[in-house]
């Protein structure tokens, strides 16, 4: 993996990690990041693992006990993971 497709996943693996230390953060929500962080953070993800990272991510953003800021976080991850994944589909 390209080191500039490289640091851009590790934002987005920073960012989901944040959601899932913040306490303020519905039990429900963090387990649907966590699940899509272990996708992401494979040794060799595959554009499927972003795909179904991305699903579950836009999946969970739409549930009304979401705190305002942690919604935010959840798009710019999604925006990221997207980035990377099309990064990745070219390289392949």
């Amino acid at each position: 993996m390209k080191k500039y497709v490289k640091n851009e996943l590790d934002d987005a693996i920073k960012t989901m990690k944040e959601i899932t230390d913040d306490r303020g953060v519905p039990r429900n929500i963090r387990a649907a990041v966590e699940n899509a962080l272990k996708k992401v953070e494979c040794k060799k993800p595959k554009t499927v693992d972003f795909s179904m990272a991305i699903y579950l991510l836009d999946d969970i953003s739409n549930d009304i006990n979401m705190p305002l800021h942690t919604r935010t976080a959840i798009w710019n991850a999604i925006s990221k993971l997207e980035s990377v994944k099309e990064k990745i589909k070219e390289l392949e």
